[in-house]
Order: structure tokens, then C-alpha cells, then sequence
């Protein structure tokens, strides 16, 4: 009679109950919660990450040019404005100024990036190349800058932002 009494008893446990049930979920849920901003925040990283990229290949061939030619060239932005910034790819628009540096990007590129020759605001610096991107569309851009010593770097009043 205990045999049956087991065998009854292990028929009627052979499931998860209510209570089991929504700990689970609720575990998920919590894991869900930390891991979705996360994802999303890696996915705008590896966006940005093509600014460093591009801004270190402008300085290496504005040091080609200027070992070619001794001189630097100052190039307007391209391919577009700050404000028409985001996070969607764009085809690269080649100025005739960017033609003699004989540089361009390998495809579409999500930033904007110019060459600076100012002595006023950066005194000292031969040249200033600038990247700037708004991935996430909050206005806030984040920029990298490199000069003729610095390898890319983000801009330190952005910095805290990205």
C-alpha cells in the first residue's frame, strides 16, 4: 500500500507549480532589464567606433601630403553637416580639396570629419583632424580629434558623455 501511496504522490509532483513558475519569469525579467541597455549601448559603441578609425587615417594622410608636398591642407567637412547628423550611413561626397589629399573612406560612413589648420584656436598644432557622430540622436555629439602628434582621442568635454 505505501508503494501505490509513492507512486500516487510522484504523479501529482511531476510539475512546476504557480509559485515556481513566476520566480522563474520574474529572474528573466530582472536579467532582461540589465542585459537590453547594455546591448543597446555596445551596439552605438561599435557605431562610434568608426570615428577613431577614420579621423587616425585622415592625420596619416595629412602626414603623407605634407612629406610629399611640405605642406598641410585644411579641408572642409564632409559629407555633411553637424545638425544632419545620426545614425544612418551616408555615401562620402568627395570635395575636389579632399581629392588632392587622395583620401576616402571604404564605403558609407556615419560621421562627419574635417581638417583644421587654424593656429588661433589649437597654436602650436600644424593641422587638427575632427570626427563628430550623434549615433543615439540626443544632440550631443561625440568627437575625436588627432593632430600631426595625438593619435585619435575623444574630445575631454565629451568624454563624460560617451
Amino acid at each position: 500500500m505505501s508503494d501505490q501511496n509513492s507512486s500516487v504522490a510522484v504523479k501529482l509532483r511531476a510539475g512546476f507549480s504557480l509559485v515556481e513558475l513566476m520566480i522563474v519569469v520574474a529572474i528573466i525579467g530582472v536579467l532582461a532589464a540589465i542585459a537590453v541597455p547594455s546591448f543597446i549601448e555596445m551596439q552605438l559603441k561599435a557605431k562610434r567606433a568608426e570615428l577613431p578609425g577614420i579621423v587616425d587615417s585622415l592625420k596619416t594622410a595629412e602626414l603623407a601630403y605634407d612629406a610629399a608636398f611640405d605642406a598641410y591642407l585644411e579641408l572642409p567637412l564632409q559629407p555633411r553637416l553637424d545638425d544632419a547628423l545620426d545614425k544612418q550611413m551616408v555615401d562620402w561626397t568627395t570635395d575636389p580639396s579632399w581629392q588632392a589629399i587622395g583620401w576616402g573612406p571604404d564605403g558609407k560612413v556615419r560621421g562627419n570629419y574635417q581638417v583644421g589648420l587654424s593656429q588661433i584656436d589649437h597654436p602650436g598644432v600644424p593641422f587638427l583632424v575632427t570626427g563628430r557622430t550623434d549615433i543615439d540622436g540626443d544632440d550631443a555629439l561625440c568627437e575625436y580629434t588627432a593632430t600631426d602628434l595625438q593619435n585619435a582621442e575623444i574630445t575631454p568635454m565629451r568624454q563624460f558623455l560617451y
